[in-house]
């Protein structure tokens, strides 16, 4: 289970992940949303930014980049 203190500490992780991943700074944001997942290793959230950042690192978007992932297969 955890803890109130470690939920906080995990949004505030996320927070930041979240505005370096939408300023296309996804190594930097892979390292938060890998933090908040050392937290609660259950968070659903960051596990799926996590991803997005991998693969925005191997295959980066376009310059027209509006913030928007768009699946490439099921």
């Amino acid at each position: 289970m955890v803890s109130l203190e470690d939920k906080l500490r995990l949004l505030v992780l996320y927070k930041k992940g979240l505005s370096l991943y939408m300023s296309r700074n996804f190594k930097e944001a892979y390292e938060y949303f890998s933090r908040c997942l050392q937290i609660d290793p259950n968070d659903g959230p960051s596990k799926v930014y996590l991803e997005r950042c991998q693969e925005y690192i191997n295959n980066p978007p376009p310059p027209d980049w509006d913030g928007v992932f768009e699946m490439k297969s099921k």
